[in-house]
């Protein structure tokens, strides 16, 4: 099993910048089987949507038209972490974030490990 921890969610102005943290843990066996990680988003009243991935083995990355140019996701091996650097930030992107992992396959959808989530929340 893979644990899902995000963190740096919060408060900010449109315009504005958040960087969130997912660290992953379980094992050494576990953590390494994990070659995709992604971040989804939920608004109230809408469906959980993908945001962004990238590939732990070549840091190939991936992400939805909305956010190119603005987000950027990353990677931290060493520290079992992948890290959504958000900026200019627009209220359309308050939403709960969540982490997600997998081993292989499309990194836009059928993730096996979730995160538990954490608020963005951009105001005017």
């Amino acid at each position: 099993q893979v644990q899902l921890v995000e963190s740096g969610g919060g408060l900010v102005q449109a315009g504005g910048s958040l960087r969130l943290s997912c660290a992953a843990s379980g094992g050494t066996f576990s953590v390494l089987s994990v070659n995709v990680m992604g971040w989804f988003r939920q608004a109230p009243g809408k469906e959980r949507e993908f945001i962004a991935a990238i590939t732990r083995s070549d840091g190939n990355t991936f992400y939805v038209d909305s956010v190119k140019g603005r987000f950027t996701i990353s990677r931290d091996n060493a520290k079992n972490t992948v890290y959504l650097q958000m900026n200019s930030l627009k209220r359309e992107d308050t939403a709960v974030y969540y982490c997600a992992a997998k081993a292989v396959g499309n990194p836009r959808d059928n993730y096996r490990y979730w995160g538990q989530g954490t608020q963005v929340t951009v105001s005017s």
